[in-house]
């Protein structure tokens, strides 16, 4: 068995002539929880549109377990076991937050018969988990669109874990959350990396450091480092592109600067 779930090797892609990813090579490990960190423009949303399809390399290409996806359509490659999370929540504002959990993991059912049908005791098993895990089990049979904004993105997270894919690649999910909201996120991810590899893209250093194991930063379309939060913050040409010059300042007052960016 493959032990790297994910694998690109020199990739480029090109929009009339620009290069939103370069040469870009990347891998990470079955069961790794990884973040990307990235200055806007370095290429990051591209880079999780290529993996999921909705993208074409102009070169290169992306092996997820092993098998290159550049002739399968998005469809294909989320039914292959590739799970994404967008920025903004996309849930079913006038169901229950339980009606939304049932949908998202029924690939093998239609919505009305999800809906009104009967459950299984396995699938209302299954459904209570995750509420139990996405710490909304209380609110199960409230309106999804009721729910607060972090709320929400957990619910979608739970969502995405419905339909059992292999990896989760979630996109910048503490954007506009309270500090408290923010950690509820932070934990929310490091239980789930106990059992799923999941890829996340995000700006908030502090969220980060809350979960980062291995932390890989893109720049103008490629790779610039990889390594702990620690040694990605300590890095010189991370200093540079954050800062945009070279900076004699602490390590500590380059953290700070960093993070508020």
């Amino acid at each position: 068995m493959n032990s790297k779930i994910l694998e690109i090797e020199n990739l480029t892609v090109s929009f009339d002539g620009f290069k939103a990813l370069k040469q870009l090579n990347f891998s990470m490990d079955t069961g790794e929880l990884r973040v990307v960190i990235g200055p806007n423009g370095a290429g990051k949303t591209t880079f999780l549109d290529v993996i999921t399809g909705k993208v074409k390399p102009t070169e290169g290409r992306v092996l997820f377990k092993g098998r290159n996806l550049r002739s399968l359509s998005e469809h294909q490659i989320a039914r292959f076991g590739v799970g994404r999370k967008f920025q903004t929540p996309r849930i079913y504002l006038n169901l229950s937050v339980r009606d939304n959990l049932a949908i998202a993991g029924s690939r093998a059912k239609s919505v009305f018969s999800t809906l009104w049908g009967r459950a299984s005791t396995a699938e209302r098993r299954r459904i209570g988990g995750l509420l139990e895990t996405i710490g909304l089990a209380t609110k199960a049979d409230g309106l999804a669109g009721l729910l607060s904004h972090g709320e929400k993105q957990r619910l979608e997270i739970g969502m995405l874990v419905a339909q059992s894919p292999d990896l989760l690649l979630v996109d910048e999910p503490v954007a506009g959350l309270t500090d408290e909201e923010t950690a509820n996120i932070g934990d929310l991810l490091l239980a789930l990396a106990e059992s799923h590899s999941i890829l996340v893209i995000e700006h908030d250093m502090e969220f980060v450091r809350q979960i980062a194991r291995q932390v890989t930063v893109l720049h103008e379309g490629s790779v610039l480092c990889e390594g702990t939060i620690e040694e990605v913050q300590s890095d010189p040409r991370v200093i540079e592109v954050y800062l945009g010059q070279q900076s004699e300042m602490p390590a500590a007052a380059v953290k700070e600067e960093i993070s508020a960016t």
